[in-house]
């Protein structure tokens, strides 16, 4: 059991002090010391009262040995994503950390896409890929770096590196923004979302290349998502073409187009 360890290292991640916490849960000092100091035996009615103040299944305080978790998965936790108490909400996610216990940076590379979409769950795959760190963005949160395939989010180059967020809860997902995407039958995709969870259970993904029609896919379909936070290319990307220019080439294509349908009207 967990217990003792656990509503310790909550009180102190919150800055709490015994004291603090005692008059919360309508207890005296002593009691809740030693509940800490594991010579206490807490009963239900504790074990409810430490549930509900921090946001936490009674199992999991017992249970799991949070001092064990990783940063993000902490986090998480601390904010109501507990898998006893919202079943599939949680989503486990397999990660590692550097000597510091701090969050690494995950790469999956153009070779190891195939395989991330059948390890993405398992702790030992995730553990031989190249890890970094990058000191700009937060410790508190975690990122992956995915390398794209193709032309569909052009002026992204293809084959860029694109870091993400790891999303926690999809229904709260930025609408009109570019998340990465493990989905069960077009493995790893980068495309802008429309949330369209709540209303028609689906995710509609577009692509900043207009040559692609945006296609919806049910929420089933996704394993995992991450929000774009930045990519890194050794590629300029194109520049804009002036309005006149654009607009010759456009003209050229109507030309195009009426000399192929007037051949087909012969």
């Amino acid at each position: 059991m967990y217990f003792s360890s656990n509503i310790k290292l909550l009180r102190k991640r919150r800055g709490r002090t015994q004291d603090d916490v005692a008059h919360a849960l309508n207890m005296k000092r002593p009691t809740l010391s030693g509940y800490e100091n594991n010579v206490a035996e807490p009963g239900i009615e504790a074990l409810m009262a430490f549930s509900k103040y921090y946001n936490i299944a009674i199992d999991t305080l017992i249970r799991i040995d949070l001092a064990g978790l990783a940063e993000s998965q902490l986090s998480q936790l601390e904010k109501g994503f507990d898998v006893y108490l919202n079943g599939s909400s949680l989503r486990v996610l397999a990660t590692t950390v550097n000597s510091d216990n701090e969050e690494n940076i995950e790469l999956v590379n153009e070779k190891a896409m195939a395989g991330y979409t059948r390890g993405f769950a398992d702790p030992e795959f995730i553990r031989i890929l190249p890890a970094f760190q990058l000191p700009f963005l937060s410790k508190n949160r975690k990122y992956r770096t995915f390398q794209i395939q193709g032309d569909s989010m052009l002026p992204i180059p293809d084959k860029s590196w694109v870091t993400g967020e790891f999303v926690q809860n999809w229904k709260a997902t930025r609408n009109n923004f570019p998340h990465i995407i493990l989905t069960l039958d077009d493995g790893i995709v980068f495309k802008i979302v429309d949330n369209q969870i709540e209303t028609k259970g689906v995710l509609r993904l577009s692509s900043l290349n207009p040559l692609y029609e945006p296609y919806e896919i049910p929420v089933t379909q996704v394993k995992e998502m991450w929000k774009f936070v930045h990519y890194i290319s050794s590629e300029l990307p194109e520049p804009n073409l002036p309005m006149d220019r654009m607009a010759g080439e456009l003209q050229e294509l109507k030309k195009q187009v009426h000399a192929i349908q007037t051949s087909l009207n012969l």
